[in-house]
């Protein structure tokens, strides 16, 4: 019969002990650390219903009467890569000398408007848009992964309060952050071209 001495197995349990204590903090903080590694179709699919679900959160606000302007900024800082990196952003309806939007005050003055610097800017996002979907159709699937980087081409259509739908090309590119969240690195939008106009 194995005997253990009551040292031994004190020391056993205070060396279990240790090891919980050290190891513990390093499994919490591994649980919440963000889904990395190469970007999947499906994250680039959800970061576009996003965009889109984010364009109608706006509007809605606005015409509610709340704040849209805080829905706005929350909606550019969750999609758009503004604040860790460079955005490339070609709005649809600007034009000029502010045609491109690297700011996110820029962004956000396309979205809402009200912004003496882009005094053109009526606010894209405050058009009565009840509905808003995507296709990724330039090819196949329409979406290039490469990494963290993933970059789609297709289609936007718009649907406003009176059920008339719009539709504009967009070519979306996201990053994956270091937070694991995919976000708008680069973002072109235009209207499609119509032979003899």
């Amino acid at each position: 019969m194995n005997y253990t001495s009551p040292f031994s197995f004190r020391k056993a349990a205070v060396a279990a002990i240790a090891v919980a204590f050290i190891c513990a903090p390093l499994l919490i903080a591994r649980a919440g650390t963000p889904p990395m590694g190469p970007i999947t179709e499906a994250e680039v699919n959800a970061a576009q219903q996003a965009w889109c679900d984010g364009l109608v959160e706006i509007s809605k606000t606005h015409k509610a009467g709340g704040d849209y302007k805080a829905v706005a900024a929350r909606v550019i800082d969750d999609l758009y890569d503004y604040d860790k990196g460079k955005v490339f952003f070609k709005p649809t309806l600007a034009s000029g000398r502010n045609s491109f939007r690297p700011t996110r005050d820029g962004a956000l003055s396309y979205f809402v408007g009200d912004n003496k610097n882009f005094p053109e800017d009526s606010g894209f996002a405050l058009k009565d848009w009840v509905k808003v979907r995507y296709d990724n159709n330039a090819a196949e699937n329409g979406i290039q992964i490469h990494g963290d980087i993933a970059i789609t081409m297709g289609n936007v259509y718009l649907t406003n309060g009176k059920g008339e739908e719009s539709m504009v090309d967009k070519t979306f590119a996201f990053r994956r952050g270091e937070d694991g969240k995919l976000r708008l690195c680069a973002h072109k939008s235009a209207l499609p071209y119509t032979p003899g106009k």
